[in-house]
């Protein structure tokens, strides 16, 4: 009876078998879990850094450069006293045909500082031994030391053509300017007195290539007003 109910219980078979199915099945369903949740990680993260944009500021331009130093000013020099002495009174080139109107502004005129004593170009109130001012302005022949006078060896004016069948004879007195390199300055020239035309023409033409020796006062060359008298004569033929 035994035997028969031992050989009667059904016998199990294939229990490892199921074991090992349900096994996989776990891993890969574990498997298929931890994938979808590591790509769906990814994602989020990814997604996450597309939102997270941080905007930075714009760094600020450079400062200008800082402006150079201006150079120091010049050196103030003080002119040098005046000499004692007097002041000249310099000739007038154009002369007015009216009288000018009174500039109250300069300074009252002192007659201690025309007086003819001492250095010319000097004051009354001036120091022994002081520096003259050079001055632009022309002098007469009476207020220079030594006046301008021609150069040896200028050339002759030529006669007039025109007046040669005539044969007259003629004279011009000029006035001009003479320079501190003993140049006429032809810019002063005037005809004061002319017995023709022609002949102040000639004086006009030649008198650039004159040379004189320049006028001098208080030690210093000066210009000086010229007039100059020229008589012409007929050449001989």
């Amino acid at each position: 009876m035994f035997n028969n109910l031992i050989e009667s219980k059904p016998q199990k078979k294939g229990g490892i078998g199921g074991t090992f199915v349900s096994v996989a099945l776990h891993a890969i369903i574990i498997t298929l879990a931890v994938y979808v949740t590591a790509h769906a990680g990814e994602k989020i993260v990814e997604k996450t850094r597309q939102e997270d944009v941080v905007f930075a500021k714009a760094p600020e331009p450079p400062p200008p450069p800082p402006d150079e130093p201006k150079p120091p000013p010049p050196d103030v020099v003080a002119a040098p006293p005046p000499p004692k002495g007097f002041q000249v009174l310099t000739a007038p080139i154009n002369i007015p045909d009216k009288i000018p109107d009174v500039d109250l502004s300069k300074a009252v005129t002192d007659e201690k500082d025309f007086s003819g004593k001492g250095v010319a170009g000097g004051k009354a109130n001036g120091v022994v031994g002081g520096v003259a001012q050079p001055t632009d302005q022309p002098y007469f022949e009476f207020q220079v030391e030594k006046p301008a006078l021609p150069r040896e060896g200028n050339p002759n004016p030529k006669y007039p053509s025109m007046l040669e069948s005539s044969r007259v004879e003629g004279d011009v007195l000029a006035q001009f300017v003479v320079d501190t390199s003993g140049k006429a300055e032809m810019s002063t020239f005037k005809v004061l007195k002319a017995s023709n035309d022609l002949f102040a023409s000639a004086l006009k033409a030649i008198l650039p290539q004159w040379r004189f020796y320049p006028a001098e006062a208080g030690g210093h060359k000066v210009k000086q007003i010229v007039q100059l008298p020229l008589k012409f004569v007929a050449p001989n033929h």
